[in-house]
């Protein structure tokens, strides 16, 4: 099964952002993936009062705008996240994945939030985002038929092996990372962990990440990337706004 994984700097204009993912699933299309995985927060990356206002859910006017051209494609769409509404001035950071047909299958919401202070930045997620608290495991298909099963999971949940290993012992083949990984950390982590998951749990693993600048001081490492079972990196993505696509060899 071909999969891609859609890099992207996103910034605080959802109309901008949608038509640049919408153009990166039809690029993925286009290299013949099946299943295509943009990253976390791929619709809006701005300051808490925005997270608020453009909180829309998983079936919102983004993600839907984006699995019309899923189904178009005939693809399986992981649309990174969106900010969902929860309680009070709370949202969720969801994840949802659509079927070729453009129906939304599955959600999961972020369990670990990132509340974590660097030399750099300061980061509280929790601040404005709730915990999910369900494991997710969602189903979808090759194109001739062999049904393969994805784990959903959001960034900082990488650093929770717990959760990947309950996922592998679900039947995952294929563990999502959608992710907005930060400069720093990422130089540090972000390799080693995506594939210490992947070896750990005889899994392939799949993480988009953001790229760039998105605020002041905040910055996204890139490095998207494609982990076989092995821990051997199939393809990657290092800078700058784009695909990159590999062939899973489900048998392995």
């Amino acid at each position: 099964m071909r999969v891609a994984c859609v890099q992207m700097n996103t910034r605080d204009d959802v109309a901008a952002n949608v038509r640049v993912a919408q153009e990166s699933v039809e690029v993925a299309a286009d290299q013949g993936a099946r299943l295509v995985v943009l990253p976390e927060t791929w619709f809006f990356k701005g300051d808490a009062e925005g997270i608020v206002a453009t909180a829309e859910g998983p079936e919102g006017p983004s993600n839907r705008a984006l699995a019309a051209v899923a189904a178009r494609r005939g693809v399986w769409l992981l649309a990174g996240s969106v900010y969902e509404p929860a309680s009070g001035d709370l949202v969720h950071n969801a994840s949802a994945l659509f079927d070729p047909a453009g129906r939304l299958r599955a959600v999961y919401r972020k369990i670990h939030l990132f509340d974590a202070t660097t030399t750099t930045a300061a980061y509280r997620e929790s601040e404005e985002v709730a915990p999910g608290a369900a494991i997710v495991t969602a189903d979808v298909d090759t194109a001739d038929g062999v049904r393969v099963r994805l784990g959903l999971t959001i960034c900082y949940d990488l650093r929770f092996p717990g959760l990947y290993s309950s996922l592998a012992l679900r039947g995952a083949q294929v563990l999502c990372v959608p992710s907005a990984f930060t400069a720093q950390t990422g130089a540090a982590h972000w390799e080693v962990l995506l594939r210490a998951r992947a070896i750990e749990n005889g899994c392939f693993v799949v993480a988009p990440n953001q790229v760039g600048e998105h605020l002041p001081g905040r910055d996204c490492y890139g490095n998207s990337m494609i982990v076989d079972p092995w821990g051997v990196v199939l393809a990657r993505l290092v800078g700058g706004v784009g695909v990159c696509v590999a062939d899973l060899d489900l048998a392995r």
